[in-house]
């Protein structure tokens, strides 16, 4: 009898990896063994054809960190995160809640949110190009009206970054919607009439039961934010390319600049590196501590 049973518990544990093993070798082609391939890389030195690379310890990472721009992008990409993840969740969500409502020509109004999201970000920035030329573009010639010099909005530090951050949650936000409107509309709006009658108004409603049952759209819509902070730079592209002065650069498009302009891969696999262990800790710190607070039916 107890032979029967291994046979068939060793079944079933071969079941299950006959169902997991085409994820796992998509998995280990495209995630696993570019990430070890990365982290080898970073432990060299960069090669030329009269000097080969050789291994140099964790000294591309001191590099890094003892580069001011360095720390220039970094703190541009937590600025970066920082603002855009938060308000395109909370556009998102108000969005959501509006062309959720009954309120005339309410497809019109799902259209016209999620139209940005359509658009390739290159197509996104040209067109937002268009707003930010000085003297010419929209913004400056609102502005103009109420006696407002022009503004070169892509040209100095103190604008570049909040003009770059502008774009993505323009772009962004529709996409959320998405999702907190699927999310909406499987709630019973029995919930809303119970509300009701025990004296509930809309803000209560909304805190104590919207909100909470709304939870688990929120963490998701947060990973798809966080990973986009992170490699969303195509707009970089066409908006500042990273100025003026490294005002506007972030972490992907340096990485980028190290291997491609510069050709410094080892440099650039240290940085990816750097990049995948933040991602991993945030994750962490997200499923102990945000996931308790979740509230699943």
């Amino acid at each position: 009898m107890n032979d029967m049973a291994r046979l068939q518990k060793q079944r079933l544990a071969l079941y299950g990896w006959m169902l997991v093993a085409p994820a796992l070798a998509l998995m280990s082609l495209f995630a696993f063994y570019p990430a070890i391939a990365t982290l080898w890389h970073s432990l060299f030195t960069r090669g030329t054809t009269r000097r080969p690379s050789v291994f140099a310890g964790f000294d591309n990472y001191g590099d890094l960190f003892a580069d001011p721009t360095f720390w220039t992008v970094a703190w541009n990409n937590i600025i970066y995160a920082g603002i855009t993840i938060p308000v395109s969740i909370i556009f998102a969500l108000i969005m959501a809640l509006w062309a959720n409502a009954h309120i005339p020509a309410r497809s019109f109004v799902r259209s016209a949110y999620f139209t940005p999201t359509i658009l390739p970000m290159i197509a996104a920035a040209n067109l937002w190009l268009f707003f930010y030329t000085p003297d010419l573009g929209v913004i400056d010639q609102i502005t103009g009206f109420f006696g407002a010099s022009p503004t070169n909005w892509l040209g100095q530090p103190e604008t570049a970054l909040a003009s770059v951050i502008m774009v993505t949650i323009w772009k962004e936000a529709g996409f959320f919607m998405i999702f907190y409107l699927a999310a909406l509309q499987t709630i019973p709006p029995d919930l809303r009439e119970a509300a009701r009658i025990e004296g509930a108004g809309r803000w209560t409603y909304t805190r104590r039961v919207l909100l909470p049952l709304l939870m688990p759209t929120t963490i998701f819509v947060f990973v798809n934010a966080m990973i986009n902070s992170v490699k969303l730079i195509d707009h970089l592209f066409i908006l500042t390319k990273g100025g003026p002065n490294n005002a506007s650069k972030l972490i992907l498009y340096w990485i980028w600049e190290m291997a491609f302009s510069y050709f410094d891969s080892p440099h650039a696999a240290a940085m990816t590196i750097l990049v995948l262990l933040t991602l991993g800790l945030v994750a962490v710190i997200q499923f102990r501590l945000v996931e308790k607070r979740t509230h699943y039916r």
